[in-house]
């Protein structure tokens, strides 16, 4: 079956849960000079580094650009989380759609 290439991706850990707490003891300040030390790591490509700051500063527009790199690397499930969190319910729906169409052609087979 063409669709096992799919479940052979699932990582052996299983799905890790994310979640959307966000730091509100940083001030405005903190928070700022994290985000841009984020965009940085990103730029550079150290995507791990850029999303735990993120992730710490609950940047949406940080974690959107995380999800779509991991998007582009076909990384759906670490895409899915970042959108999750961050949150992006265009960019989550459209992966349920996508995901969906997947399940309805494994049980047509």
């Amino acid at each position: 079956m063409p669709n096992n290439k799919i479940l052979n991706e699932i990582p052996k850990e299983g799905f890790l849960k994310v979640t959307d707490v966000r730091n509100e003891a940083l001030t405005a300040n903190q928070r700022v000079v994290l985000m841009r030390r984020g965009n940085e790591f990103f730029n550079r490509g150290d995507i791990e580094q850029a999303k735990r700051i993120f992730l710490t500063i609950g940047y949406t527009d940080g974690l959107i650009r995380i999800g779509d790199y991991y998007n582009s690397k076909n990384q759906p499930y670490e895409a899915f989380k970042m959108f999750k969190v961050a949150p992006a319910p265009d960019r989550v729906n459209k992966m349920i759609e996508k995901m969906t169409h997947i399940i309805q052609s494994w049980i047509k087979e």
